[in-house]
């Protein structure tokens, strides 16, 4: 038997090539990403969803991803007649219900849980023509392969201002958490776009679970706030939006909190904090 010795420069060649050529994770750059609407901007035209608060899932045409770019453990009736083609969306229940979609969608095995969820898609990655166009490759495709749990996200043209305005306190009055307005005619790019937008009334941040402050009151006994480390250096108070449920067995030091709040104060601090989700690591 004869073997072939390749130098060691060669050999260090040849796996650098297999390293490159294997399937990278996907980055969260390689996905579209959203910029903050401001009044000053004209969106007569545009199309507008609601803002769904699920588990953004990216389907590759063979695995379902996070947006940090780890696999999903779906099951395989869930993903099996999905289409060969890319899909970008959220797996989501109903409004409100992030933490337990979350904690379905996070578990290292497939489960019944899933069965509560659907995939409902904004986005067709990678497909020409505009919005509307690359949507209708997925529409096209579920006629002829109908699949109960995989929704496409309605698009309303936008009439202007007043109409947002209008679409985004009904959104929020059914407990939604606000509207994504998208230019009909720019074609698919990833990262952050100008011509893709949220709207929302309040900006939110996440911060660490670092200390609890005791209640007073009718809290007393309870955890009156958390103490969150924000920025990796300020501390914030947050008490608002907190159930008494939280208060009597708040997130665990470590965790990740996710609250809203309306503008800053002139240290650079948050306004009217109110807790929203515990949110998982990435």
């Amino acid at each position: 038997m004869f073997y072939v010795r390749y130098p060691a420069s060669l050999s260090t060649y040849l796996l650098l090539a297999l390293l490159w050529l294997a399937p990278q994770p996907l980055q969260a750059s390689d996905l579209l990403l959203l910029n903050r609407y401001t009044p000053d901007v004209d969106v007569t035209g545009w199309l507008m969803s609601e803002k769904l608060d699920g588990v953004r899932a990216y389907w590759s045409g063979s695995d379902l991803l996070t947006r940090q770019g780890n696999r999903i453990a779906a099951p395989s009736w869930f993903t099996e007649g999905l289409p060969p083609f890319e899909l970008d969306g959220e797996l989501w229940s109903k409004r409100g219900d992030f933490e337990r979609i979350q904690s379905i969608v996070s578990r290292n095995q497939p489960h019944e849980g899933w069965r509560e969820l659907s995939y409902n898609i904004f986005e067709v990655p990678h497909a020409e023509g505009g919005l509307l166009a690359r949507l209708d490759k997925l529409q096209t495709f579920l006629r002829a392969h109908p699949l109960a749990h995989v929704r496409v996200i309605e698009q309303i043209p936008c009439r202007g201002a007043e109409h947002l305005q209008a679409r985004l306190q009904a959104v929020e009055a059914m407990g939604g958490e606000g509207l994504v307005v998208r230019h009909p005619d720019t074609p698919y790019t990833t990262g952050h776009s100008d011509q893709s937008l949220k709207v929302v009334s309040f900006e939110t941040m996440e911060g660490e679970v670092v200390g609890y402050r005791e209640g007073k009151g009718k809290y007393t006994g309870m955890t009156g706030a958390l103490e969150l480390e924000i920025d990796g250096a300020r501390r914030l108070l947050l008490g608002s939006g907190l159930s008494d449920e939280q208060r009597r067995e708040p997130p665990p030091l470590g965790t990740l909190v996710t609250f809203k709040y309306r503008g800053l104060t002139s240290g650079g601090l948050p306004k009217f904090a109110t807790f929203l989700r515990i949110r998982a690591r990435p």
